[in-house]
């Protein structure tokens, strides 16, 4: 896919990563994905930009010790205005996590959940309009919210961002793929089945491109990483469920190539 240098309102521009430790972060997906990193000044909490092919592709920061949560990737989605799509979740019924933020030159943040508990961030780019790359070998090539009621989550995230649902065919599971009119697929909703264990909260999860599924999944076994789901294929791509040596879980997919015309 040619670069980007805009991300449509209603679509996800980026993700970052809570850390469980920052540097050694660093070395992990610097090995799987190939990034390289700049690190960020004292004053952005040491933010760290991670790049792939000259593009900034994705984040990493340091979870604070005492954080609530454990370490995890999160998405921000796009939007022309951060208050108001922040009013609009409120009337949608989900709730602010964090008020919206300037975030320098860069652009304006704040964090919210969804009516199901699924934690997700808005965007409003200034400067800065989020990945530069996607749907490459190191960076992000799809979301997913996944979360105990696919059906509210759904109608949420459709009455945010102007989005449509397709429901995908099959008794296995729920799942609903979100498009954006004229801008194709954005994220899917799967609806967590009892199999899952109680304790699992609704949460996102982000899945990164590779070259080949399988050895990505050995390289993260390798590095300390835990393989939470083996290789599988699926009529988009070789996909595998991985998490970081810090929990953090993420997907990795060889994608399938397009049909040939």
């Amino acid at each position: 896919m040619p670069t980007m240098t805009k991300h449509d309102a209603g679509t996800v521009c980026w993700v970052d990563l809570m850390a469980w430790d920052r540097e050694k972060a660093q070395a992990f997906y610097g090995e799987l994905f190939g990034w390289t990193y700049e690190v960020g000044t004292e004053e952005t909490g040491y933010y760290t930009m991670a790049r792939k092919q000259g593009h900034d592709v994705a984040a990493l920061m340091q979870r604070s010790k005492d954080a609530p949560f454990p370490p995890t990737w999160n998405l921000y989605f796009s939007v022309e205005s951060v208050d108001r799509a922040l009013a609009r979740v409120k009337e949608l019924g989900g709730r602010e996590l964090m008020a919206p933020m300037d975030v320098m030159d860069a652009g304006r943040m704040a964090f919210c959940q969804d009516p199901t508990g699924a934690s997700f961030g808005l965007w409003q780019p200034k400067d800065f309009p989020g990945s530069g790359l996607v749907n490459e070998p190191g960076s992000m090539a799809w979301h997913e919210v996944k979360t105990r009621d696919g059906a509210k989550a759904q109608d949420f995230f459709c009455a945010l961002f102007g989005l449509t649902a397709e429901k995908m065919p099959g008794e296995a599971m729920d799942y609903w793929v979100l498009n954006k009119p004229g801008a194709g697929p954005v994220c899917g909703v799967m609806q967590l089945t009892a199999q899952v264990p109680a304790d699992v909260p609704a949460h996102c999860m982000t899945t990164f491109s590779v070259r080949n599924t399988d050895e990505a999944a050995a390289t993260v076994a390798r590095l300390g990483g835990k393989v939470l789901m083996a290789p599988f294929d699926s009529p988009y791509g070789r996909i595998s469920i991985v998490a970081d040596p810090g929990g953090a879980g993420f997907g990795i997919i060889t994608l399938a190539e397009p049909p040939k015309s």
